[in-house]
């Protein structure tokens, strides 16, 4: 049955070994610290799972917000602006290191209050067992996360055009790793579908070890990626590999028996959730329309996000790479006043609300477009001064040409253009070959 795949089946309950005093104090430090740092980041928002519903950073929200500004302006004497808790894709912000400080001084307030007035219990089998299934599901939907984000594949697209023309020397480190692995969609698609078997075999009693070993593989290569190529996400992926080493840490003997000592691996107690047979089924029923939840919005909504703005969003009518055979402003050839920066070597179309200069210097400006392929118009609006809008009227001799006339800053505006082939571009046409005579190192 599926339900049973899920959940533990009913077993005897066995009386739990009294826990030594260290163990105790770690079990209640590990217990607080994930669950406050699960309920405060993107863990929790990814659980909570609501069509079109953008649930904001836990963060940035009262109470955390107001000891996370005080903490940052007295105690590390930070500036606290306006967006100092703005989301911007980095998860290593400033707010976010002050963010973990709290979260461990809460941990160790909490344990010790907790050891004070609990120091009678001999142990804590039983509530383990309900934080474990909560840590086992919060890992699972971070690994379904962004396994389904490379599946699709979303989270590293292939370099656009601009990336193309980019000189490698200028990429960031970030930007070598996000567009090398873009460029092997079938390496990022097997990467993805890793992590998706981690967070699937991790949510299954059975094979929950095995889960929580591969999702520390998984999660420690992503972690070295982040730390060598300075990705923005150290926090959360090493977050993620201790969370993993938490879940496997009761079956330590058994590994270690397994795989170094030669010996023979005992199967670890398992006790089930409830006592009533029937209350352990609906909770197994539960578990699996949940998990069957996440994985279908996670799938359904990376499959709607492809299409919206990933590789499978249809090209604009003037895709493609243009380079600017001849421009002239005012009637003139060569302006006295042109400068590199306002005389242009190419014009990028690739989205279809996105038009991109590049000038004589080689610097790129990026700014609105909206192209009418009826009446053979495009509008450019400047990303500086929204209200400078500017209209041109293009027509194609043919499938590689292209010229333009218009009026931009107040002068007349006439280039004639060809297109580039993009196929020239060898990370584009190179592809995979079972036979190579020699190695094609370029």
């Amino acid at each position: 049955m599926a339900s049973q795949a899920v959940i533990e089946e009913p077993q005897v309950e066995v009386t739990a070994p009294r826990w030594s005093p260290a163990t105790r104090i770690a079990f209640r430090f590990c217990v607080l610290y994930f669950c406050l740092y699960s309920l405060s980041t993107q863990i929790i928002t990814t659980l909570i799972v609501i069509p079109n519903l953008d649930l904001p950073d836990p963060a940035s929200l009262p109470p955390l917000r107001p000891i996370i500004g005080w903490t940052a302006a007295h105690l590390f004497h930070l500036a606290v602006t306006p967006t100092f808790f703005v989301e911007t894709g980095s998860g290593d912000r400033p707010c976010d290191w002050v963010l973990i400080f709290c979260l461990l001084v809460l941990t160790i307030v909490g344990t010790i209050l907790w050891s004070v007035f609990d120091r009678r219990r001999q142990s804590y089998a039983a509530l383990r067992k309900w934080f474990w299934l909560f840590f086992r599901i919060a890992l699972a939907g971070q690994m379904f996360t962004y396994g389904f984000a490379k599946v699709v594949p979303l989270q590293m697209p292939f370099p656009p055009l601009s990336r193309l023309l980019e000189p490698f020397g200028h990429f960031s480190p970030m930007g070598v790793l996000w567009y090398s692995i873009g460029a092997s969609p079938a390496y990022e698609i097997f990467a993805g579908s890793a992590e998706l078997l981690g967070g699937i075999l991790l949510v299954i009693p059975r094979t929950r070890t095995l889960g929580a070993l591969i999702c520390i593989a998984d999660m420690t290569q992503v972690f070295m990626l982040n730390m060598t190529y300075d990705v923005p996400v150290k926090i959360l992926s090493f977050t993620l590999i201790l969370l993993a080493i938490l879940l496997v840490a009761p079956e330590f003997r058994s590994i270690l028996n397994f795989f170094l000592l030669d010996r023979t691996a005992e199967p670890t107690a398992k006790t089930s959730l409830f006592r009533s047979l029937r209350a352990n089924r609906i909770a197994a029923i539960a578990q699996v329309v949940f998990i069957l939840w996440l994985l279908g919005t996670g799938a359904y909504g990376d499959r709607v996000a492809w299409k919206q703005y990933g590789g499978g969003v249809p090209q604009p009518a003037l895709y493609g790479i243009w380079d600017v055979e001849q421009q002239t402003i005012d009637g003139q050839l060569h302006p006295p006043l042109l400068t590199d920066s306002s005389r242009w070597r190419r014009i990028l179309f690739d989205s279809h609300d996105l038009i991109i200069f590049q000038g004589m210097d080689d610097k790129n400006v990026y700014d609105r477009v909206a192209i009418d392929a009826r009446a053979n118009t495009l509008t450019v609006t400047p990303r500086a001064n929204p209200n400078a809008k500017s209209t041109f009227t293009y027509a194609r001799p043919a499938t590689d040409r292209l010229v333009l006339d218009g009026v931009m800053d107040g002068h007349k505006l006439h280039m004639e253009l060809a297109l580039y082939d993009r196929n020239k571009f060898l990370i584009v046409s190179r592809g995979f070959h079972w036979v190579n005579p020699g190695p094609f190192n370029r």
